[in-house]
């Protein structure tokens, strides 16, 4: 009988790794995937690793990075690419497995027990398998961790970047993750890590050293959680990626170009938002029952207000909806800096077959432009409403 195997797949500089495998004249560049400064948001959010060997991390403005590198190329981000590789990652991992969890857009968790037998490999071998397939099928990297759990396999991807494989056995895991600093693990985030820091633990081992109730009382029930897993538990299973629950919301925002006072102005921009959450909720097969509208004035002072309606997923019907909220709660005139439209309250769209004739026609209509859009570009087919000026405006967001 197989040992539980687990990997943890990780794709090295994620964002900045995609931006240089579609545009290849960047391949030699420092490259890093930031926020505009015009829009406010002028940070640094990931970077490829020619650009971290001049130092440059995430977080940091484009100001400082800039000076420690002058030539360092600066992107906005592409979150349809990102999306777009990240279901094409799941596809490749589906072929090892249907226990396929993912974390974020560029990590998965693969339980790979019943498939060693089946493939006629071990789990050092699959991974690098998938290493190297990634490697020639996409363009750039991942580092695999493999091992009996979710957390060492997790730990085992962080270890070694990029382009690597790390195995910490059931044997052995003590041993390799035990002297390893504490903010190393999925679980600890940086103020937790500064508690225990106050009270000099700082690895691994001296958490797993704490008693349970200690654990307990300062972290809850999570914390309980983590110390089984780092104890060695297995009771952490990969979830199956046919049968994970629905995301609880679906939203994009943006942060204008400048203050926008007009309801005009607004709705233009509630389009352009819906026309994302639209295809997002289409391509996940879901519906949604609520919709949250929020706005923040050039004060910083956030606005928002949800309502339910009817199941949808039509673009139309959410410009709709999000404007009939806006115009239920919102003083047009304040000057507003940043819109966010989030669909809640989700569900699969395929217990929705009983519709009327005009739904059906709605759905239909709604496929067929998502289909067409995909094909030739979200400015394919626009409606015969929208302005010279919208075009242009659409543009430039979708540019930024």
């Amino acid at each position: 009988m197989n040992k539980r195997t687990i990997l943890h797949s990780d794709v090295n500089n994620f964002f900045a790794s995609v931006e240089c495998v579609t545009r290849p004249e960047l391949k030699n560049s420092p490259v890093a995937v930031t926020g505009n400064p015009e829009k406010r948001t002028g940070i640094i959010l990931a970077k490829n690793e020619l650009a971290k060997s001049f130092g440059i991390k995430t977080g940091m403005t484009i100001y400082e990075a800039k000076k420690l590198c002058p030539e360092l190329v600066c992107l906005a981000p592409h979150y349809h690419k990102y999306e777009e590789i990240s279901r094409r990652l799941h596809k490749l991992y589906l072929e090892y497995t249907d226990l396929v969890e993912p974390l974020g857009l560029d990590e998965c968790w693969l339980d790979v027990t019943s498939s060693m037998n089946i493939l006629g490999k071990n789990g050092l071998q699959i991974a690098n398998e998938i290493r190297e397939r990634v490697k020639k099928e996409f363009g750039f990297t991942v580092s695999v961790g493999v091992s009996f759990s979710k957390i060492y396999a997790k730990l085992g991807s962080d270890m070694k970047k990029p382009d690597a494989v790390t195995l910490i056995s059931k044997e052995d895991f003590k041993k390799i993750a035990y002297p390893l600093p504490l903010n190393s693990i999925i679980g600890i985030g940086g103020r937790m890590d500064k508690k225990f820091r106050k009270m000099n633990i700082t690895t691994i081992g001296e958490f797993c050293a704490l008693p349970p109730k200690f654990v307990s009382a300062m972290m809850g029930i999570n914390g309980t959680k983590l110390l089984e897993n780092l104890l060695g538990s297995e009771n952490d299973p990969v979830k199956n990626y046919f049968e994970i629950s629905p995301p609880k919301s679906i939203g994009n925002g943006t942060t204008t170009v400048r203050d926008i006072t007009k309801r005009s102005e607004i709705e233009k921009v509630i389009s352009f938002l819906s026309e994302k959450v639209s295809k997002r909720l289409i391509e996940g097969g879901y519906e949604a029952k609520t919709i949250t509208v929020s706005l923040k004035d050039n004060l910083l002072q956030r606005h928002s207000k949800s309502l339910s309606f009817p199941p949808t997923f039509a673009s139309s019907v959410l410009i709709n909806h999000a404007m009939q909220i806006i115009d239920s709660f919102f003083e047009y005139g304040t000057p507003v800096r940043a819109i966010r439209l989030s669909a809640s309250n989700l569900v699969s769209n395929a217990k929705f077959e009983q519709l009327s004739l005009f739904d059906q026609k709605e759905k239909k209509t709604s496929l067929g432009i998502e289909k067409i859009t995909a094909k030739y570009g979200s400015d394919a087919i626009y409606r015969a409403s929208e302005s010279e000026d919208y075009i242009n405006r659409k543009n430039h967001l979708e540019n930024e």
